[in-house]
C-alpha cells in the first residue's frame, strides 16, 4: 500500500524549490554550521591573535636591519675614501706638496714670498677695532670673585635683590 504524502512535507518547499528568492538567498539558506566548522574558525582567529605580535615584531625587525645594513654600506664608503687618503700620504711627492703649501716650507736654495693686500695687512671679519696700546682692567677679579661667592652664599635677600660686587673690590659696598 502506497503511503499518501502527508500535507506539511508537501507544504514546506525545501531549499532549491524556492523561485522567488534570489542567488545569494539560497546560498546563505544552504550554509549549515556544524561543530567542527565553529572549531575551524576558532582556531584561526586564535591563530592570529597569538601570531599578529609575532609577525609585528618580525616586519619592524627586517625594518631596522635593513637601515643598519644601509649605515654600514654608507660607513664602507666612508672608509675606503679614508683609505685612499692614507695611502696617498705614503707617496713622498704628496708629502713635499703639501708641506710646501700648508707649512710654506722650501728647499735650500729657494726663495718663498708672501703677497700681503694693498693696505699692509689682513682684513678682519670682526667688527672691532685693533689697537696698538696694551690695556689694564679696572676691576681687581679676584676680589670681585670672592665679593661674589660670598654675597650669594651668606646673603638672606631674594635672587632679583641681589647686585654684583663694585668696582672698587670690596664685597658689600655700594
Amino acid at each position: 500500500m502506497a503511503r499518501a504524502r502527508t500535507k506539511t512535507s508537501a507544504a514546506v518547499p525545501s531549499a532549491g524549490d524556492r523561485r522567488g528568492d534570489s542567488a545569494p538567498e539560497r546560498w546563505l539558506a544552504n550554509i549549515r554550521i556544524s561543530g567542527f566548522t565553529f572549531i575551524v574558525l576558532a582556531l584561526l582567529v586564535l591563530g592570529v591573535v597569538v601570531l599578529a605580535p609575532s609577525l609585528k615584531l618580525l616586519i619592524e625587525q627586517r625594518q631596522q636591519i635593513a637601515a643598519l645594513q644601509k649605515s654600514v654600506h654608507s660607513q664602507e664608503g666612508d672608509v675606503s675614501k679614508l683609505k685612499d687618503q692614507v695611502a696617498r700620504w705614503d707617496d713622498p711627492a704628496y708629502i713635499v706638496s703639501q708641506a710646501r703649501n700648508r707649512l710654506l716650507f722650501v728647499y735650500p736654495g729657494e726663495y718663498s714670498y708672501l703677497v700681503i693686500e694693498k693696505d699692509g695687512g689682513t682684513k678682519s671679519t670682526d667688527s672691532t677695532p685693533i689697537s696698538d696700546k696694551i690695556q689694564d682692567t679696572k676691576v681687581d677679579w679676584v676680589s670681585s670673585l670672592t665679593g661674589s661667592l660670598l654675597t650669594s652664599g651668606l646673603s638672606k635677600a631674594p635672587v632679583s635683590k641681589l647686585q654684583s660686587p663694585s668696582s672698587s673690590g670690596t664685597p658689600g659696598s655700594k
